[in-house]
């Protein structure tokens, strides 16, 4: 993996992340996921993503360069893993919304809870940050050179088998098409739709 592989819009790179891996080292130990889900948010231009008002304090990382994680909060609770791409200065990124654990599966479990499945425990992108044991620590990290968290190429994913539709569980922009997944996956989340949504025009 390296940033030109990054270095373009988040729409264009959400599919090629199905496969990747993604590696978070703690002291408890290493939990890695092959991405299986991604949501991609086109900053400025998308009322949906964080950054659509503008620059703060909170969405930064999400403005640049590309290859770093962007880390929010959802809804109090979660811990959610974002790999920012695009150009420097323009915010754009991916939401990892969920994939299959491929390394340190029981530490996965000790986390998630010890009744569950294999195929649920990085599914959905809370679940999936507390997984890796994702944290507000991890904000910004340098995805390509780091040793905290990692992003790496996996296996190949067959064109055939990527789904593309609207992104789960969001008020705004919420039809546009950029959710991509694995096909008939198990790790995968399922659709929802937000009961504040409402038509909308754009991607």
């Amino acid at each position: 993996m390296n940033i030109d592989f990054l270095a373009h819009p988040a729409e264009e790179v959400a599919p090629k992340l199905l496969g990747s891996v993604l590696t978070c080292n703690t002291p408890e130990g290493t939990v890695s996921i092959a991405i299986t889900e991604t949501e991609a948010y086109s900053g400025e231009a998308d009322p949906a993503s964080h950054a659509y008002r503008g620059r703060t304090a909170r969405n930064a990382t999400m403005f640049g360069p590309a290859g770093h994680l962007y880390v929010y909060r959802s809804h109090g609770l979660h811990w959610c893993a974002n790999v920012v791409t695009g150009t420097d200065g323009i915010a754009s990124g991916v939401l990892i919304r969920a994939g299959r654990v491929i390394e340190g599966e029981d530490l996965a479990r000790q986390r998630r809870g010890e009744r569950v499945e294999s195929a649920r425990l990085a599914r959905g992108p809370g679940n999936l940050g507390q997984a890796l044991g994702i944290t507000a620590e991890h904000n910004g990290a340098d995805l390509l050179t780091g040793t905290s968290v990692m992003l790496s190429e996996g296996q190949p994913v067959p064109a055939a088998l990527i789904r593309m539709g609207p992104r789960v569980g969001v008020s705004k922009a919420h039809d546009w098409q950029h959710r991509f997944y694995l096909a008939d996956d198990p790790t995968v989340s399922a659709y929802r739709l937000s009961p504040r949504a409402k038509p909308s025009a754009g991607a």
